[in-house]
């Protein structure tokens, strides 16, 4: 056969066939040799490649261990987790930086004005839809309303401009003493130095600069409000005023979110000699009172019995604000006091005056007592049903359980302690003697509606309702109200499109649209949990689970205090600035020095 396929071997030169020749024997053992080397090498090579692919699979590239493999993906997970972060917060900090152009001012629609810049009238100006609406915001310590515009458009359809509302179909104006929303709960962190009180209040045009309608914002203190004429009287009590210090405005709806003032009781001596903690100056105040009372204390030749005075802080009202301004000042006086004023440190005693039988009443027995036992730990004498008379320069004058009485010299008195409605607020309810009643506050429906007047809500502090003066209850309520003025906008150009309908199917289904948004379900307050911090890194909390609640205190609880505080923060710029802070104070702490 090989023979056979084996050609004929012809000359170069020669191209006939008669010319060519068969192979030789030599030549025929030479190519059987070929032939047979070339079959073994093709028989062979699938086994070698075989042999080798087995090789490499089973020994020199073994598997992944499946732990490996696991801490792989979550490195990369969170690397991505973390760019995406950074991203996500960039953007966020850009877009908060930068607001977009807004809507003119619309004369055609309705005016609403929002009286104050706490937590409710706040929840309600994030959440309330400017689309339907011109805002005016009024907030601060002065006022200015020179705005020509507005008085033109007045003559076109009635406005008017109060302390800080929106409503559907009407302007939004804002007037508050402070132009500023403060974060309350960590007001007593800015007394020692914990936190910067800057980090902790957010300017209200970060808030209505970001609104798809422009917001008009005044820094002004409402005097009066005339329910019958829809005005309200407001002024500028900066200290640098303009040739106009006060105004007359308008509305059309208006939003009462003033809060309450602290509450004395009628006792004398307070307003002189105690400092509030309700707002930024009274923190400032409290500082350098402080630090007064501190450097008085160092100075040369100063007598014993002074000394003990002035390094008595007396903190009356055991509620959240008193308990937490105490345990602060603890932490204050242990891990920056004892290092800097080595020898007057340990003379520095606090005492915590409470009328009723407990601290934090509203928190349970266990935490209670939890309480009282760290505040014991840490020398913090706790004063329970003793009632103060009266407020002198260097002492208070207390009345014990007992009956007796007796004096507690003093170096700074912090009153944290009750509250009272605001005289501008005392006048509205004498103009309605029918339907306000009750002293503690405005009265309000479920629905919030001022009872005895109309287009007027009150939200908040400022009302007197079965639910207590919270910034959970007022951010609630703000947020109920903002939502019902936007349902109540777009039962308004329902009603505007039905009127221009025709009979038949479509304007029966519009008009079924209009009844159910005239089913306005009264506000419902629920309850997120108390929280509140003790001192030494411990905190307690009072949470609702299911139908009970859950208590919690101790360290633990004081790394959910932190995130929870830090997580309702108003912005992404004040959480950023409260952690820092924090840092700050771990690595240099607090600051000592006297402003």
């Amino acid at each position: 056969t090989l023979i056979k396929a084996t050609p004929l071997y012809c000359s170069s030169e020669q191209h006939t066939h008669t010319q060519c020749r068969l192979p030789t024997s030599s030549e025929v053992h030479t190519a059987l040799r070929v032939a047979a080397r070339s079959l073994t090498l093709a028989t062979r090579q699938p086994a070698i490649n075989f042999v080798s692919h087995r090789f490499e699979s089973t020994i020199v590239q073994p598997a992944a261990k499946p732990w490996r493999s696991g801490w792989r993906i979550l490195r990369r997970t969170a690397y991505v987790g973390t760019a995406a972060w950074f991203v996500y917060g960039g953007y966020n900090i850009y877009t908060a930086r930068h607001p977009l152009a807004q809507a003119a001012f619309d004369p055609e629609k309705k005016t609403i004005v929002i009286l104050g810049s706490g937590w409710a009238s706040t929840a309600f100006l994030k959440d309330i839809d400017t689309v339907n609406y011109n805002v005016v915001c009024i907030r601060g310590s002065h006022f200015r309303c020179q705005h020509k515009d507005y008085a033109q458009s007045r003559a076109k359809s009635r406005r008017t401009f109060c302390f800080t509302l929106t409503f559907p179909i009407p302007s939004q104006v804002i007037v508050s003493p402070r132009n500023y929303f403060l974060f309350t709960p960590l007001l007593p962190s800015t007394t020692v130095g914990t936190v910067d009180f800057r980090s902790i209040i957010e300017p209200i045009r970060y808030i209505t600069r970001h609104k798809s309608r422009e917001v008009k914002v005044y820094e002004a203190e409402c005097s009066d409000i005339d329910p019958v004429k829809k005005t309200i009287v407001i002024n500028d009590n900066s200290e640098i005023k303009g040739s106009v210090a006060q105004q007359s405005l308008p509305y059309d709806y208006l939003i009462i979110g003033t809060g309450c003032q602290n509450a004395t009781f009628g006792i004398k001596g307070v307003e002189e000699y105690a400092c509030f903690l309700k707002e930024v100056w009274d923190a400032q105040k409290i500082r350098t009172r402080l630090m007064d009372c501190i450097e008085t204390a160092a100075f040369a030749g100063q007598p014993e019995e002074e000394i003990e005075r002035l390094l008595h802080m007396v903190v009356v009202g055991g509620g959240p604000t008193g308990v937490e301004y105490a345990a602060e000042l603890h932490d204050f006086l242990k891990d920056d006091l004892v290092d800097w004023y080595p020898d007057i440190a340990g003379k520095v005693n606090i005492t915590l005056v409470e009328a009723l039988q407990t601290v934090l009443p509203v928190f349970s027995k266990q935490l209670i007592e939890y309480t009282e036992t760290t505040f014991k730990e840490q020398n913090i004498k706790i004063l329970t049903k003793t009632m103060v008379k009266e407020v002198r320069q260097k002492e208070i004058l207390v009345k014990d359980a007992d009956g007796s009485e007796r004096t507690i010299p003093y170096g700074l008195l912090v009153w944290a302690t009750g509250n009272t409605t605001r005289p501008f607020i005392r006048s509205l309810m004498e103009k309605l003697p029918e339907s306000q009643t009750v002293r503690r506050g405005l009265a309000v429906d479920e629905l919030l509606r001022l009872q005895g007047a109309e287009d007027i809500w009150a939200l908040g502090d400022v009302t007197a309702t079965k639910y207590a003066p919270t910034a959970q209850v007022a951010s609630q309520q703000g947020k109920y109200l903002a939502r019902m003025f936007n349902l109540m906008a777009i039962k308004d150009k329902l009603e505007a499109q039905v009127v221009a309908m025709s009979e038949g199917p479509e304007k029966d289904k519009q008009i079924r649209k209009i009844n159910r948004l005239k089913d306005i379900k009264p506000f419902h307050y629920s309850h997120q949990g108390s929280l509140a911090y003790i001192g030494s890194e411990k905190a307690i909390a009072d949470l609702p689970l299911f139908h009970g609640n859950i208590s919690a205190g101790g360290v633990a609880t004081y790394v959910f205090w932190r995130s929870a505080y830090l997580s309702n923060l108003f912005s992404i710029r004040n959480r950023t600035l409260v952690a820092m802070d924090w840092i700050k104070k771990n690595v240099f702490g607090r600051d000592i020095s006297r402003e």
